[in-house]
């Protein structure tokens, strides 16, 4: 099933949140992605009603195992793509903006490819 590029940020922005915090708010997310709330909660519930996210009667966000994984693969890609251009010269904002944009559309081939030469395979 292909996923929305914005969906996907959410969801890394959600794992990052738990790492952080412990938790996921809504509000810690919209922060983390510098939107306002109302984009976030139509976020949560696309991603409610896709299975990737769950909600308790707190309004405390848990990514599901599907969430997750795509969470996990998205932030991996995010990481080391940072990491890779940081190493190439890049300052290290830069780089995390640009690795934000590409983490999304890089194939898998080329993704693997750049792990490789960065030793990560």
């Amino acid at each position: 099933m292909k996923i929305q590029k914005a969906s996907e940020d959410y969801l890394e922005a959600m794992l990052m949140m738990q790492e952080k915090h412990g938790y996921i708010r809504s509000i810690d997310v919209a922060e983390q992605l510098g939107v306002k709330k109302p984009s976030v909660s139509y976020a949560t519930k696309r991603l409610r009603e896709n299975g990737y996210i769950t909600m308790d009667e707190k309004g405390l966000i848990s990514l599901t195992d599907s969430g997750m994984e795509i969470a996990r693969r998205i932030y991996k890609r995010h990481k080391l793509l940072t990491e890779f251009f940081v190493h190439l010269g890049v300052d290290e904002k830069t780089a995390r903006e640009d690795a934000c944009k590409i983490e999304h559309d890089i194939s898998e081939k080329t993704f693997n490819a750049i792990c490789h030469h960065a030793g990560r395979a």
